[in-house]
């Protein structure tokens, strides 16, 4: 009995921080959509599309691989800001928040 007692005791001692994590994890993707612009100089190409999409248009544009434009919408989506992918003649092609 006692043994079950302790074994109990140290699982809800071990899942506690587990608990506490859930929430804040959730809050911090409430903010993420999974959907980004991208704009070249001050004109919008696409508004509110998936990063995937994005990545795509904006490599395209910049001449780069898609890879790594996929993982630079990524970070916009989760922070907010606005990166630029590559300049051209008609100004820099960016990736933001919708």
């Amino acid at each position: 009995m006692i043994y079950r007692t302790r074994r109990l005791a140290a699982l809800l001692l071990a899942s506690a921080p587990m608990l506490v994590a859930v929430p804040i994890a959730a809050a911090q993707t409430t903010t993420q959509d999974g959907l980004v612009n991208v704009a070249v100089g001050d004109i919008t190409i696409t508004d509110a599309v998936d990063i995937g999409v994005a990545a795509q248009i904006a490599a395209n544009i910049c001449g780069v691989k898609v890879g790594p434009v996929a993982v630079l919408g990524v970070a916009v989506d989760r922070s907010g800001d606005t990166r630029t992918v590559c300049t051209t003649d008609q100004g820099p092609v960016t990736i933001n928040q919708n």
